[in-house]
């Protein structure tokens, strides 16, 4: 139960980061809006480590090599692609397509795993797959025309992939371990961190990018999102892996979009009819394939 409710927690804590996310991403581009979070939170992490004396039991060079490469997948790649996606598709509807990471990750393992899934687990993922689809088809009120749209669904796939992705490797080396979440998310945090400021000085000098953080009131935002929705929320994420199965965790995790609706509603978003169906549907198609 332990790791279960820890999925819930996280869920929350990162609907209500991605509200803020949302709003921040207005004045940050999504590679230095995922830095900043990342490198805030390897911050908050590192000091909780050294305070709590957290034992790193079980890091060997090989469970290392494979957290950090989560991170730079599902963190690094993955979270920027999904703040790409709220900047076209709005909190709501990238949070819906994260509801794609289950029934990716399940693919992930029957592919690379040799897991295999029953009928009711493919039913389960059709429903997802429809639930999402039937909310994204929908027309909303001032969301830009045409192709941005086709491109927000592009980063938002690319989010859940990398999600599913780093959950399947955080799994596989979490599982039966002595290793502690503590560690596993500041390694990945780690991992995400080097591969943006990678993709930064490639693409110019790293400075001139950052220079909207001067602003004390962007800069308070992005730690109070960093804060919840990074440090405490992927603790918790890896909490999860570790005490319960990868397919559950990931679902559990990804019924964000059941807090984000009244969230956005409070906000004044219209929440119509049709997202709370389609949002119902695609967790309901969740709840399935996990118990398939």
């Amino acid at each position: 139960m332990r790791g279960e409710l820890a999925a819930l927690t996280a869920a929350f804590l990162w609907a209500v980061a991605t509200v803020v996310f949302g709003r921040l991403g207005k004045a940050l581009s999504p590679l230095v809006l995922n830095l900043a979070k990342g490198a805030i939170a390897l911050v908050l992490l590192s000091l909780t480590l050294v305070l709590i004396g957290q034992s790193a039991a079980g890091l060997d060079r090989q469970a290392v090599s494979i957290l950090a490469l989560s991170g730079v997948i599902g963190i690094g790649l993955g979270d920027t692609a999904y703040f790409a996606a709220i900047n076209h598709l709005g909190p709501r509807r990238a949070l819906l397509l994260e509801t794609l990471a289950p029934p990716l990750a399940a693919l992930l393992a029957l592919v690379f795993l040799q897991e295999t899934l029953s009928g009711r687990a493919w039913l389960g993922m059709g429903l997802t797959l429809a639930g999402v689809v039937w909310v994204i088809a929908e027309r909303v009120p001032g969301a830009a025309p045409g192709r941005a749209d086709y491109r927000g669904v592009l980063y938002g796939v690319l989010a859940a992939l990398g999600q599913a992705t780093g959950a399947v490797m955080s799994r596989a080396v979490l599982a039966d371990t002595e290793i502690a979440p503590m560690w596993s998310s500041l390694l990945r945090l780690g991992g995400g961190f080097v591969i943006i400021v990678g993709i930064l000085r490639w693409q110019g000098p790293v400075v001139g990018q950052l220079r909207p953080l001067r602003s004390p009131k962007l800069l308070a935002g992005v730690a109070l999102a960093a804060g919840f929705g990074t440090y405490l929320a992927i603790y918790l994420q890896q909490m999860a892996l570790k005490y319960a199965a990868a397919g559950v965790a990931q679902a559990l995790t990804s019924t964000s979009p059941l807090f984000v609706l009244p969230l956005a509603a409070a906000l004044g978003d219209r929440v119509s009819l049709r997202a709370i169906v389609g949002a119902i549907v695609a967790l309901v198609g969740i709840g399935i394939l996990v118990n398939g």
